[in-house]
């Protein structure tokens, strides 16, 4: 990989990494309802996971799903399923004092699995090894999966840190509950393209 792809590749991964996203809103909820320190875990499995993910899929997993068109409604459908109960479990997270022990934010291993059922997440992989890997040869794969993991990881702690941030403002039940119910709609307005996409064709 030349270095004017290689400083593409940082710069796409960048941008991929900041906009908001699925992954995203979550981890600022998490911030919000459990501080930064209690999300380190669920801001590494979003990056391992992805990373993983990012490899496997360029290293031949997408040949999988191409042989078999049925698996991407199934992976649709079990996306918006999950991402469905995870809006419903950040809308009816209990405020601090009225629930302290009762919630928890997602683990290293539910963070990283979740990626598979993330309409993002497969947008990135697909878009960044289809740009930047062509070829599908194994370095360059495992190139663009590092230097994901490495943009990837600080870029969406500044999503964790503000929702953490955010924390003084949200110091009452009632805005707190607000903010939760917030975040869960924007999770199920992010579901948009997914559904769009099998939407009958007018």
């Amino acid at each position: 990989m030349t270095l004017d792809l290689f400083i593409g590749l940082v710069g796409f991964a960048f941008a991929m990494s900041i906009t908001p996203g699925p992954n995203n809103l979550m981890l600022m909820a998490s911030g919000a309802n459990f501080g930064l320190r209690r999300t380190v875990p669920h801001l590494l499995g979003v990056s391992v996971g992805f990373s993983v993910m990012a490899a496997l899929i360029g290293l031949g997993l997408v040949r999988v799903f191409d042989a078999f068109p049925a698996s991407h409604t199934a992976l649709k459908l079990a996306s918006v399923a999950y991402m469905g109960w995870l809006a419903w479990k950040i809308a009816h997270a209990a405020a601090p004092e009225a629930g302290a022990g009762t919630g928890s934010p997602l683990s290293f291993l539910q963070a990283a699995a979740f990626q598979w059922v993330n309409p993002k997440a497969w947008a990135m992989a697909l878009g960044a090894i289809t740009i930047y890997a062509p070829d599908r040869g194994a370095h360059a794969i495992v190139l663009v999966a590092l230097t994901f993991g490495a943009v990837n990881l600080p870029t969406i702690s500044t999503w964790a840190l503000a929702g953490q941030e955010m924390r003084r403002f949200l110091t009452s039940p009632r805005r707190l509950r607000l903010f939760n119910f917030t975040m869960a709609v924007l999770l199920i307005a992010s579901l948009y393209p997914v559904l769009a996409s099998h939407a009958p064709a007018p």
